[in-house]
């Protein structure tokens, strides 16, 4: 008999992506809407994604249990 399916968040699975080694991918914030006053390269490095803190990376795993 098998065990139970866990639940991924569906919050976190929209926001984040674990990376081979195991780190979690986020995109970074402040790009969605009033960006006149952002320079042309603050827009820029937005773009890319960033990493998630150490700190914060154990839960964000928990929620995404088959990540």
């Amino acid at each position: 008999m098998a065990g139970y399916k866990l639940k991924t968040k569906s919050s976190a699975k929209r926001r984040f992506k674990i990376t081979a080694n195991g780190k979690v991918k986020r995109k970074k914030a402040n790009l969605r809407h009033i960006l006149t006053k952002h320079s042309s390269n603050s827009k820029r490095k937005l773009r890319k994604a960033g990493l998630v803190s150490a700190a914060d990376a154990p839960n964000i795993k928990r929620m995404m249990p088959y990540g």
